[in-house]
């Protein structure tokens, strides 16, 4: 399989809370013109709404991310109340 590096560098909003090394939540980026959906896998938990910056691709459709204050308020949000909830399997 390809390594897709396109999404690194890319700042998205988790749609789906992080457990730290416990496990990933979900992550939605804008890229290739529009918006996807990856695994999202950071050091420490993070939660839904949070805005991330993409620090690696691990294959799979999974990636790394971190944190990300934007200094000029231009990343995306996530609609809605910020809280942890999962995605139905239906999006």
């Amino acid at each position: 399989m390809a390594r897709d590096e396109s999404c690194i560098g890319a700042v998205g909003v988790l749609t789906v809370a992080t457990r730290g090394t416990d496990g990933p939540g979900e992550v939605r980026v804008k890229v290739r013109g529009g918006s996807e959906h990856f695994l999202a896998w950071s050091e420490a938990p993070l939660p839904r709404g949070t805005t991330v910056l993409v620090l690696d691709y691990r294959g799979m459709r999974t990636v790394d991310v971190r944190p990300w204050e934007d200094p000029l308020d231009e990343a995306p949000h996530l609609h809605g109340p910020a809280q942890n909830q999962q995605c139905s399997s239906g999006e």
